[in-house]
């Protein structure tokens, strides 16, 4: 393959032709006058052909000069932005996401992890949040806990959403064997939710639960580690509680299929997204 003109040259070559002023290129291109001056005659050497008319003051293009320089201009157009399009999809590879905390701790956190066993150039940022999300524009994706009558505008459900009752094997044994030891028992409030027991009264039929008294918390997770804990029994989303009880912390004393009011939300920034972003959520779906 024939070589090509050193590429400091056709820069230098450029710039010169459009100040025609050896030393104005060398201010923008930060070299001497001399070293720019030794590119174009380097240059010239190569091609067997004068780009410019020196005069004492002033330079002017001669024709092969006039002739060549609007393909190299083109040229290192191109190369720029090829460069800088490499540059860029390199800075996009990140993803960052906003989830509420206890999603984030019990699942978010895992699907990341495998996501990045398949993808560990991809650099993951999770902003974990409470009732309310990060700024506009921080997150790439956003996942939220929203009322399923009215989920956000363009938004995508994670799952259909259950309600269930958990406690801990020890709490199940010696406080609540049936649904009428509820009355008796130690109930874990999450603040902002009371509908999750008041779901689980109708479901069972009872009437007799402490609703103002026992534990109050206003996070999922410490909520769910008061139960684990054999201090009372929680009424959460099965999302959230499955892993507790995968893990034998809790149990599902009873065999309740109660549909939430609430559910997960995945939402994004549309067309705006970028390739790693479109790849993490594709992948976030699937999961």
């Amino acid at each position: 393959m024939k070589h090509l003109p050193n590429l400091g040259f056709l820069r230098s070559f450029e710039a010169s032709a459009r100040h025609l002023s050896f030393t104005a290129a060398a201010d923008e291109l930060n070299l001497t006058q001399s070293a720019v001056s030794h590119h174009i005659r380097a240059l010239e050497d190569y091609l067997g052909r004068p780009l410019f008319v020196r005069y004492p003051r002033s330079l002017s293009l001669t024709g092969v000069g006039e002739a060549y320089l609007p393909t190299v201009r083109q040229a290192l157009q191109q190369v720029d932005a090829a460069t800088e399009s490499i540059m860029a999809e390199q800075h996009e590879k990140k993803v960052v996401i906003s989830s509420p905390i206890s999603l984030a701790e019990i699942w978010l956190v895992g699907q990341i992890r495998t996501f990045r066993e398949v993808h560990p150039d991809i650099d993951i940022t999770l902003h974990g949040t409470v009732w309310t999300d990060v700024e506009d524009n921080v997150a790439d994706l956003r996942i939220t806990l929203e009322e399923t009558a009215t989920p956000p505008a363009h938004a995508i459900p994670l799952w259909d959403e259950r309600v269930t009752l958990a406690c801990s094997p020890s709490y199940h044994k010696t406080h609540l064997k049936t649904p009428d030891d509820l009355g008796q028992a130690t109930l874990v409030h999450v603040l902002g939710r009371p509908v999750y027991w008041q779901l689980v009264e109708e479901a069972l039929g009872c009437s007799n639960l402490q609703m103002q008294g026992g534990l109050k918390t206003s996070n999922s997770n410490v909520a769910l580690e008061f139960a684990a804990q054999n201090m009372g029994c929680v009424a959460l989303l099965k999302s959230v509680v499955t892993p507790y009880v995968t893990q034998g912390r809790l149990v599902e004393p009873f065999d309740l299929e109660i549909a939430s009011p609430w559910g997960y939300y995945l939402s994004d920034g549309g067309d705006t997204l970028s390739p790693s972003a479109r790849l993490f959520k594709a992948w976030l779906i699937e999961k």
